[in-house]
């Protein structure tokens, strides 16, 4: 029988703006209502991204502390992971900054990927300065895979000592210059991860949906928001992040899969458990 659901919202992203969508929360406390929301429907785990006062990305530290301490006050049991992913262009030691404020876990992409018409640079030593600094603080990493040669990648750090097994895998899906966001190419990634490893599907865009209902399926867990896909249908915007969690609930009920609180959640990731 699989584990519950861990249903992950991320919230905002680097990338997006109010031209994209009206709906895009950017200040600590719009980003914090929208993580109360998004727990209410469902959620255990918000992935965040900070705003500087402009709306422009910003890894600052202090910035991330506004939002974590926001969010906290109204949902203090909702697992917090923050992005050292940043936005495309920023220096390693920019990214590094959230890590400062020793969150639970932390995105951490192995290895470099087209984006759009930009490149996210991610080279091996980038990679092992990061694990490193994740390792050193205790922080549980989500590895994050946009194609199956980073699979391998993360295995490399799992050799040399950088992290620990069982690992926990975010597979991305449908960014421009990534893998796909096709059913094959979802199965084929699952079928490579070591077998006592957790993984979630970030499906973007039109890929949010299928590749949502086929990791519920296969035993996985998902994640949604803003961040990865701001319609709810073709055309037509999603009114922030919570619709987007209520659907993949609604999905878990029909097929089966109940939703993990963030205490369960914190116990399937191997995440201590919460003071």
């Amino acid at each position: 029988m699989s584990d519950p659901l861990i249903i992950t919202a991320a919230l905002v992203g680097a990338e997006l703006t109010r031209q994209n969508t009206p709906f895009l929360p950017l200040t600590p406390d719009e980003i914090a209502r929208e993580a109360c929301a998004a727990h209410e429907a469902g959620v255990a785990m918000v992935h965040l991204h900070a705003r500087a006062r402009d709306g422009s990305p910003t890894q600052d530290a202090d910035a991330y502390r506004d939002i974590i301490e926001a969010v906290r006050a109204l949902v203090p049991e909702i697992i917090i992971q923050v992005s050292t992913g940043g936005a495309v262009g920023m220096t390693a030691e920019e990214r590094l900054q959230p890590l400062a404020l020793q969150p639970e876990m932390a995105s951490l992409t192995t290895g470099t990927v087209n984006f759009g018409e930009e490149v996210f640079y991610n080279d091996m030593p980038m990679v092992r300065e990061f694990a490193k600094a994740m390792q050193a603080r205790g922080i549980r990493p989500e590895l994050e895979i946009f194609d199956s040669g980073m699979i391998a990648s993360a295995m490399r750090l799992v050799k040399e000592g950088l992290i620990s097994e069982p690992l926990h895998f975010n597979l991305v899906l449908g960014v421009l210059g990534g893998a796909a966001g096709t059913l094959k190419n979802l199965m084929h990634m699952v079928e490579c991860l070591p077998a006592d490893s957790t993984w979630t599907a970030s499906g973007i865009g039109a890929a949010q949906l299928p590749l949502t209902t086929t990791a519920i399926l296969l035993g996985g867990n998902v994640r949604v928001g803003l961040e990865d896909n701001i319609y709810y249908s073709r055309g037509v915007l999603s009114e922030g992040n919570a619709p987007l969690v209520a659907r993949a609930a609604r999905l878990a009920k029909e097929l089966g899969r109940p939703l993990a609180t963030p205490d369960e959640a914190r116990r399937i990731l191997h995440l201590k458990p919460r003071a």
